[in-house]
């Protein structure tokens, strides 16, 4: 089934992700493309862009959404005319949206990879989690950290903020599932919490920010 999983984060939040296993011409019926996102659809080489793009506005048609709602402010950030808040995430063959009536909400779906070995130095002191078991565990472990600064990221939403220097994410254990964490950036201090959830090799993170 193409919707994949559907999670009520409270009474005003709400996740669905997508698993993109159609054709880009199933995907595109009933679909109806602003001019500006025509033009962006157009301007992708890759199929599998095409249609995870595809797959979002069926995401977004769940919740009585259509393209027209959505739009994005001059930093790239997506907003629903109707005022809730939106974050959106695509990540080879999933996709993935969350919707907030009441709180600035990131989510991020990351493959679970050995490459971020030879990232992890640039967005989290690497030596936390050398005490893990394996080396899958420590990959998983840092997927998590990384998608959740990048649901931060898209929360705050503005440029210049380094992962490393101004996200910070509290320690937690995979049967956790969730955990804290607080962009420090400019003097302005802000917390926000942070839940994860794994399927089919993928980490999916979500983070609401905290009043």
């Amino acid at each position: 089934m193409p919707l994949y999983k559907t999670i009520t984060v409270n009474k005003d939040t709400f996740i669905a992700i997508w698993k993109v296993d159609e054709s880009e011409e199933y995907l595109g019926e009933g679909i109806v493309l602003s001019q500006n996102c025509q033009l962006r659809y157009d301007g992708m080489k890759s199929e599998m862009h095409r249609r995870a793009f595809l797959s979002i506005r069926h995401l977004l048609a769940l919740y009585d959404y259509v393209d027209e709602d959505l739009i994005y402010n001059e930093a790239g950030k997506p907003h629903l005319k109707d005022g809730k808040h939106i974050s959106i995430t695509h990540s080879h063959n999933f996709t993935g949206i969350i919707i907030s009536s009441s709180d600035e909400v990131g989510i991020d779906i990351e493959m679970q990879r050995d490459k971020i070995l030879r990232i992890a130095h640039k967005f989290t002191p690497f030596e936390e989690y050398r005490t893990l078991a394996n080396t899958a565990a420590i990959v998983r472990k840092l997927t998590i950290v990384w998608g959740a600064k990048e649901s931060l990221y898209k929360i705050y939403g503005q440029q210049g903020i380094s992962f490393l220097r101004h996200i910070n994410v509290s320690d937690f254990s995979f049967a956790d599932e969730k955990t804290n964490a607080e962009i420090l950036y400019k003097g302005d201090k802000s917390q926000y919490s942070i839940n994860f959830l794994e399927f089919e090799g993928f980490t999916c993170v979500y983070a609401l920010r905290l009043s």
